[in-house]
């Protein structure tokens, strides 16, 4: 139970800020919410998140074949991590948002498998997401060596959950801003995600050095 409660924040955090960066997914979703309604949408975000979870199960996967390379080297992992997403946050920083509204911002979907699948292919198509997660499972230590079948299980419910909770709130926040949204506040949001990981990024590798030293 105890190991159940140190998964449970770290995966739905995981799984939050792996869809917290507005690309052309988040610009697809936000473009659907405000065109054709907050379901479509959603299921749009339901299909990155599938996306996203199979980019974990991905690192997950080859990170349980080197546990004990972890448990050695875990103080470097956390470092490396935080470098990853230190330079990952200071690209999001700079990044325009914006840009990509016209370029996912294609033919209305007749039904909601269409929304799903077109979220899933726009997100399954950045494989670089992979070095993302790989910083974010070191950061949050999210895959140890003593975990059963069971906690990986549960880690990846968590993951999807934490993802689906960030694209049900985004879609209702939007919702309800309809009249007042402006698409340019995306630059507000990106840089304030952009700042938190800079933050996570800097404790991390604080710690990492203070333990070397």
């Amino acid at each position: 139970m105890e190991q159940l409660l140190y998964i449970l924040p770290r995966g739905l955090a995981i799984g939050a800020l792996i869809s917290a960066p507005m690309g052309p997914v988040g610009m697809l979703i936000i473009q659907r919410t405000l065109s054709k309604g907050r379901w479509p949408a959603m299921f749009t975000g339901m299909g990155a998140a599938l996306s996203d979870l199979i980019y974990c199960l991905l690192t997950g996967l080859g990170l349980s074949f080197v546990t004990d390379f972890i448990e050695r080297q875990q103080l470097w992992l956390q470092l490396g991590g935080g470098v990853v997403l230190a330079i990952f946050a200071f690209y999001l920083f700079r990044k325009n948002p914006t840009r990509s509204l016209k370029t996912v911002a294609s033919t209305p979907a007749t039904n909601y498998w269409t929304d799903f699948v077109t979220g899933f292919l726009i997100t399954f198509s950045n494989p670089l997401i992979l070095f993302f997660i790989v910083g974010l499972f070191a950061r949050f230590c999210l895959i140890l060596p003593e975990y059963g079948v069971h906690h990986y299980i549960f880690a990846y419910v968590c993951i999807l959950s934490g993802a689906l909770m960030w694209w049900y709130g985004v879609t209702w926040l939007v919702n309800r801003l309809r009249r007042r949204f402006n698409v340019r506040a995306l630059w507000l949001v990106n840089r304030i995600i952009a700042i938190i990981l800079f933050v996570m990024a800097g404790i991390g590798i604080t710690m990492a050095v203070a333990e070397f030293f």
